[in-house]
Protein backbone atom coordinates (compact mmCIF):
# COMPACT_ATOMS: atom_id res chain seq x y z
CA UNK A 1 0.00 0.00 0.00
CA UNK A 2 1.61 3.51 -0.79
CA UNK A 3 1.56 6.05 1.84
CA UNK A 4 -0.71 9.22 0.97
CA UNK A 5 0.01 12.50 1.90
CA UNK A 6 4.21 11.66 1.25
CA UNK A 7 7.19 13.20 -0.15
CA UNK A 8 8.00 12.15 -3.48
CA UNK A 9 11.20 12.11 -4.99
CA UNK A 10 11.34 11.76 -9.13
CA UNK A 11 13.98 9.51 -10.01
CA UNK A 12 16.00 10.42 -12.93
CA UNK A 13 18.49 7.92 -14.90
CA UNK A 14 21.51 9.06 -16.05
CA UNK A 15 22.78 6.59 -18.97
CA UNK A 16 22.57 3.73 -16.77
CA UNK A 17 22.85 4.75 -13.75
CA UNK A 18 20.40 7.08 -10.95
CA UNK A 19 21.34 10.20 -11.29
CA UNK A 20 23.24 11.86 -8.62
CA UNK A 21 20.47 14.54 -8.26
CA UNK A 22 18.12 11.99 -6.92
CA UNK A 23 20.10 10.82 -4.21
CA UNK A 24 21.17 14.15 -2.78
CA UNK A 25 16.90 14.70 -3.44
CA UNK A 26 16.70 12.04 -1.22
CA UNK A 27 19.20 12.83 1.15
CA UNK A 28 17.71 16.42 1.76
CA UNK A 29 14.47 15.07 1.93
CA UNK A 30 15.30 12.81 4.57
CA UNK A 31 16.69 15.42 6.86
CA UNK A 32 13.34 17.65 6.71
CA UNK A 33 10.84 15.26 6.44
CA UNK A 34 9.94 15.23 10.35
CA UNK A 35 8.10 11.83 10.20
CA UNK A 36 6.84 12.31 6.63
CA UNK A 37 6.75 8.69 4.89
CA UNK A 38 9.98 9.65 1.75
CA UNK A 39 9.04 7.56 -1.52
CA UNK A 40 11.48 8.06 -4.39
CA UNK A 41 9.16 7.16 -7.59
CA UNK A 42 10.87 5.50 -10.53
CA UNK A 43 9.60 5.22 -13.94
CA UNK A 44 12.36 2.42 -15.62
CA UNK A 45 12.47 -0.97 -17.92
CA UNK A 46 12.70 -4.43 -17.14
CA UNK A 47 16.27 -4.41 -17.77
CA UNK A 48 16.63 -1.80 -15.29
CA UNK A 49 17.29 -1.96 -11.75
CA UNK A 50 17.46 1.30 -10.15
CA UNK A 51 15.48 0.16 -7.03
CA UNK A 52 18.86 -1.11 -5.93
CA UNK A 53 20.78 1.94 -5.60
CA UNK A 54 17.57 3.83 -4.47
CA UNK A 55 17.74 1.85 -1.31
CA UNK A 56 20.97 2.20 0.07
CA UNK A 57 19.97 6.00 0.38
CA UNK A 58 17.34 5.33 2.77
CA UNK A 59 13.71 6.34 0.99
CA UNK A 60 10.99 4.78 3.33
CA UNK A 61 9.47 3.52 -0.44
CA UNK A 62 10.17 3.06 -3.29
CA UNK A 63 7.53 2.87 -6.06
CA UNK A 64 8.31 1.40 -9.49
CA UNK A 65 6.00 1.40 -12.51
CA UNK A 66 7.88 -1.03 -14.99
CA UNK A 67 7.28 -1.31 -18.87
CA UNK A 68 9.67 -1.85 -21.97
CA UNK A 69 7.89 1.12 -23.38
CA UNK A 70 9.69 3.45 -21.12
CA UNK A 71 12.57 2.86 -23.09
CA UNK A 72 11.76 4.85 -25.92
CA UNK A 73 8.99 6.68 -24.17
CA UNK A 74 8.91 10.78 -24.71
CA UNK A 75 8.42 13.44 -21.75
CA UNK A 76 4.72 13.78 -22.36
CA UNK A 77 4.34 9.90 -22.20
CA UNK A 78 6.28 10.32 -19.01
CA UNK A 79 4.37 13.07 -17.26
CA UNK A 80 1.08 11.26 -18.24
CA UNK A 81 2.33 7.99 -16.14
CA UNK A 82 3.36 10.21 -13.15
CA UNK A 83 0.35 12.44 -13.17
CA UNK A 84 -1.49 9.11 -13.01
CA UNK A 85 0.41 7.76 -10.07
CA UNK A 86 -0.22 11.01 -8.15
CA UNK A 87 -3.71 11.26 -8.66
CA UNK A 88 -4.14 7.82 -7.49
CA UNK A 89 -1.72 8.08 -4.28
CA UNK A 90 -1.91 11.92 -3.30
CA UNK A 91 1.24 12.62 -2.33
CA UNK A 92 1.91 15.78 -0.37
CA UNK A 93 5.09 17.17 -2.10
CA UNK A 94 6.69 16.45 -5.59
CA UNK A 95 10.93 17.31 -5.86
CA UNK A 96 12.53 16.99 -9.23
CA UNK A 97 16.12 17.76 -10.29
CA UNK A 98 16.51 20.96 -12.26
CA UNK A 99 17.97 18.81 -14.94
CA UNK A 100 16.78 19.29 -19.04
CA UNK A 101 15.12 16.01 -18.35
CA UNK A 102 13.37 17.09 -14.77
CA UNK A 103 12.88 20.54 -16.44
CA UNK A 104 10.58 19.35 -19.14
CA UNK A 105 8.44 16.96 -16.62
CA UNK A 106 7.62 19.46 -14.17
CA UNK A 107 5.73 21.85 -15.56
CA UNK A 108 4.16 18.82 -17.72
CA UNK A 109 2.97 17.14 -14.51
CA UNK A 110 2.05 20.54 -13.03
CA UNK A 111 0.12 21.69 -16.21
CA UNK A 112 -2.18 18.21 -15.82
CA UNK A 113 -2.84 18.58 -11.88
CA UNK A 114 -3.11 22.32 -11.92
CA UNK A 115 -0.63 23.08 -8.82
CA UNK A 116 2.02 25.39 -8.48
CA UNK A 117 5.77 24.88 -9.22
CA UNK A 118 9.20 26.53 -8.02
CA UNK A 119 11.86 25.77 -10.03
CA UNK A 120 15.72 25.72 -10.00
CA UNK A 121 15.53 25.69 -5.70
CA UNK A 122 18.44 26.24 -3.91
CA UNK A 123 17.16 24.79 -1.16
CA UNK A 124 13.43 23.83 0.64
CA UNK A 125 12.14 22.86 4.03
CA UNK A 126 8.58 22.42 6.02
CA UNK A 127 6.80 24.75 7.63
CA UNK A 128 4.65 22.47 9.12
CA UNK A 129 2.81 21.43 6.48
CA UNK A 130 3.56 23.95 3.91
CA UNK A 131 6.56 23.39 1.95
CA UNK A 132 9.09 26.59 1.48
CA UNK A 133 10.81 26.48 -1.58
CA UNK A 134 14.21 29.14 -1.96
CA UNK A 135 14.95 30.16 -5.10
CA UNK A 136 17.54 33.22 -6.56
CA UNK A 137 15.46 36.20 -8.41
CA UNK A 138 16.00 39.94 -9.77
CA UNK A 139 19.07 39.18 -11.20
CA UNK A 140 20.17 36.39 -8.78
CA UNK A 141 20.69 39.08 -6.38
CA UNK A 142 17.70 37.98 -3.97
CA UNK A 143 16.71 34.87 -2.43
CA UNK A 144 12.76 34.73 -2.57
CA UNK A 145 10.90 32.33 0.05
CA UNK A 146 7.46 30.91 -2.39
CA UNK A 147 4.81 28.54 -0.66
CA UNK A 148 1.76 27.15 -2.38
CA UNK A 149 -0.86 27.32 0.33
CA UNK A 150 -3.96 26.54 -1.87
CA UNK A 151 -2.95 23.31 -4.25
CA UNK A 152 -1.50 19.99 -3.95
CA UNK A 153 0.88 18.39 -4.19
CA UNK A 154 3.58 20.73 -3.60
CA UNK A 155 5.68 20.65 -6.75
CA UNK A 156 9.47 21.81 -7.19
CA UNK A 157 12.45 21.19 -8.81
CA UNK A 158 15.96 21.54 -7.23
CA UNK A 159 19.41 22.52 -9.02
CA UNK A 160 21.71 19.54 -9.09
CA UNK A 161 24.85 19.53 -6.40
CA UNK A 162 23.07 21.66 -4.27
CA UNK A 163 23.19 19.15 -1.37
CA UNK A 164 25.64 16.52 -0.25
CA UNK A 165 24.38 12.33 -1.27
CA UNK A 166 24.77 10.30 1.85
CA UNK A 167 23.75 6.85 2.00
CA UNK A 168 21.63 5.54 5.12
CA UNK A 169 20.73 2.48 6.79
CA UNK A 170 17.26 0.80 6.70
CA UNK A 171 15.22 -1.42 4.45
CA UNK A 172 13.07 0.25 1.71
CA UNK A 173 9.23 -1.23 1.07
CA UNK A 174 9.09 -1.44 -2.89
CA UNK A 175 5.89 -1.06 -4.17
CA UNK A 176 5.01 -1.99 -7.68
CA UNK A 177 2.88 -0.36 -10.31
CA UNK A 178 1.39 -1.38 -13.41
CA UNK A 179 2.30 1.28 -16.36
CA UNK A 180 -1.13 2.94 -17.56
CA UNK A 181 0.22 5.38 -19.58
CA UNK A 182 0.16 4.54 -23.57
CA UNK A 183 2.97 5.59 -25.56
CA UNK A 184 3.15 8.58 -27.77
CA UNK A 185 2.91 7.84 -31.26
CA UNK A 186 3.11 11.27 -32.67
CA UNK A 187 6.39 11.91 -29.95
CA UNK A 188 8.71 8.91 -29.21
CA UNK A 189 11.96 9.71 -28.76
CA UNK A 190 15.17 6.97 -29.69
CA UNK A 191 17.09 6.49 -26.46
CA UNK A 192 20.47 5.04 -27.40
CA UNK A 193 23.07 3.66 -25.40
CA UNK A 194 25.48 7.02 -23.81
CA UNK A 195 28.35 6.97 -21.85
CA UNK A 196 28.50 9.97 -19.42
CA UNK A 197 31.80 11.64 -20.33
CA UNK A 198 34.05 13.51 -17.91
CA UNK A 199 34.77 15.92 -20.69
CA UNK A 200 31.44 17.26 -21.01
CA UNK A 201 28.93 17.03 -18.02
CA UNK A 202 29.25 19.60 -15.07
CA UNK A 203 26.88 17.95 -12.72
CA UNK A 204 29.07 14.91 -11.46
CA UNK A 205 32.48 16.03 -12.77
CA UNK A 206 35.03 15.53 -10.57
CA UNK A 207 37.53 18.00 -11.57
CA UNK A 208 36.70 21.17 -13.77
CA UNK A 209 37.87 23.78 -16.08
CA UNK A 210 36.46 26.89 -15.72
CA UNK A 211 36.73 30.18 -18.18
CA UNK A 212 35.85 33.50 -17.22
CA UNK A 213 35.98 36.55 -19.58
CA UNK A 214 39.72 37.28 -18.92
CA UNK A 215 40.16 33.93 -20.72
CA UNK A 216 37.88 34.77 -23.47
CA UNK A 217 39.86 34.03 -26.36
CA UNK A 218 39.90 31.28 -28.94
CA UNK A 219 42.93 30.18 -28.68
CA UNK A 220 43.14 29.88 -25.04
CA UNK A 221 39.75 28.31 -25.30
CA UNK A 222 41.30 25.50 -27.71
CA UNK A 223 43.86 25.26 -25.38
CA UNK A 224 42.12 24.47 -22.34
CA UNK A 225 39.86 21.78 -24.53
CA UNK A 226 42.95 20.21 -24.84
CA UNK A 227 44.19 20.26 -21.51
CA UNK A 228 40.57 19.30 -20.09
CA UNK A 229 40.59 16.16 -22.57
CA UNK A 230 44.17 15.09 -21.46
CA UNK A 231 43.00 15.44 -17.29
CA UNK A 232 39.52 13.75 -17.96
CA UNK A 233 38.31 17.52 -16.44
CA UNK A 234 34.82 18.85 -17.53
CA UNK A 235 34.92 22.64 -18.90
CA UNK A 236 33.11 25.36 -17.48
CA UNK A 237 32.30 28.98 -17.77
CA UNK A 238 30.96 31.85 -15.94
CA UNK A 239 28.25 34.00 -17.37
CA UNK A 240 29.89 36.10 -20.17
CA UNK A 241 31.32 33.30 -21.95
CA UNK A 242 27.62 31.60 -22.78
CA UNK A 243 27.52 34.33 -25.38
CA UNK A 244 29.85 32.21 -27.37
CA UNK A 245 28.21 30.21 -29.68
CA UNK A 246 31.12 27.27 -28.71
CA UNK A 247 29.23 27.37 -25.22
CA UNK A 248 26.04 26.53 -23.88
CA UNK A 249 23.87 27.76 -20.40
CA UNK A 250 24.55 23.74 -19.13
CA UNK A 251 28.38 24.79 -18.92
CA UNK A 252 27.43 28.02 -17.02
CA UNK A 253 28.61 27.36 -13.41
CA UNK A 254 26.88 30.13 -10.69
CA UNK A 255 23.40 31.08 -8.78
CA UNK A 256 21.73 31.27 -12.20
CA UNK A 257 23.90 28.10 -14.08
CA UNK A 258 24.71 24.72 -12.69
CA UNK A 259 25.83 24.22 -8.86
CA UNK A 260 29.16 21.99 -8.87
CA UNK A 261 31.33 20.47 -6.28
CA UNK A 262 34.06 19.18 -7.89
CA UNK A 263 37.51 17.53 -6.13
CA UNK A 264 39.40 20.15 -8.01
CA UNK A 265 38.38 23.36 -10.02
CA UNK A 266 40.60 25.42 -11.71
CA UNK A 267 39.49 29.58 -12.44
CA UNK A 268 41.01 31.05 -15.43
CA UNK A 269 40.06 34.54 -15.81
CA UNK A 270 37.43 34.54 -13.53
CA UNK A 271 37.10 37.32 -10.99
CA UNK A 272 34.56 35.71 -9.03
CA UNK A 273 31.17 37.58 -8.38
CA UNK A 274 29.13 36.27 -5.69
CA UNK A 275 26.25 35.06 -8.03
CA UNK A 276 29.90 32.67 -9.32
CA UNK A 277 30.79 31.51 -6.43
CA UNK A 278 27.82 30.68 -4.90
CA UNK A 279 27.81 28.02 -7.61
CA UNK A 280 31.51 26.33 -6.65
CA UNK A 281 31.41 26.91 -3.04
CA UNK A 282 31.45 23.06 -2.14
CA UNK A 283 33.99 22.46 -4.35
CA UNK A 284 37.14 20.48 -2.43
CA UNK A 285 40.43 22.37 -4.14
CA UNK A 286 40.54 25.98 -5.44
CA UNK A 287 42.97 26.76 -7.61
CA UNK A 288 42.90 30.66 -9.70
CA UNK A 289 44.36 32.26 -11.99
CA UNK A 290 43.82 36.18 -12.68
CA UNK A 291 45.55 39.50 -13.50
CA UNK A 292 44.25 41.04 -10.11
CA UNK A 293 45.66 40.01 -7.34
CA UNK A 294 42.75 41.65 -5.10
CA UNK A 295 40.01 40.18 -7.59
CA UNK A 296 37.11 38.04 -5.50
CA UNK A 297 38.23 34.59 -6.25
CA UNK A 298 41.74 35.10 -4.77
CA UNK A 299 40.43 35.33 -1.34
CA UNK A 300 37.84 32.00 -1.68
CA UNK A 301 41.10 30.35 -3.24
CA UNK A 302 43.40 27.25 -1.81
CA UNK A 303 46.09 28.33 -4.23
CA UNK A 304 46.79 31.47 -6.82
CA UNK A 305 48.60 32.96 -9.85
CA UNK A 306 48.63 36.21 -10.70
CA UNK A 307 49.04 35.97 -14.39
CA UNK A 308 47.76 35.86 -17.63
CA UNK A 309 45.35 32.56 -18.12
CA UNK A 310 46.79 32.19 -21.34
CA UNK A 311 50.08 32.12 -20.43
CA UNK A 312 48.80 29.02 -17.77
CA UNK A 313 47.31 27.49 -20.33
CA UNK A 314 50.38 27.48 -22.72
CA UNK A 315 52.46 25.85 -19.93
CA UNK A 316 49.95 23.65 -18.92
CA UNK A 317 49.98 22.34 -23.04
CA UNK A 318 54.22 21.68 -22.65
CA UNK A 319 53.67 19.94 -19.54
CA UNK A 320 51.18 17.55 -20.42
Amino acid sequence: MITKDALWIVAEFEGTRIAPVTLQLLTKARAIANGRTVAAVLLETPAQTGEETLAQYGPDEIIVAQDEAFQNASDRTQAEQLTALIKANQPNTILFGATPEGRSLAPRVQDQLETGLTADCLDFYYEQDLLVAVKPSYGDNVMCEIVCPDRRPQMASVRPNTFAAKKATGAARIERVDATAAADSACVMQKTAVKIAATTSLSGARKIIALGRGANKDAVIEGVRKVADKLGASVGVSRPLTDRPDFTAEQQIGQSGVTVSPDLILNLGISGAVQYQVGMSSSKLVISVNRDSKAPIMVQSDYVWTGDAAALVAALQDLL
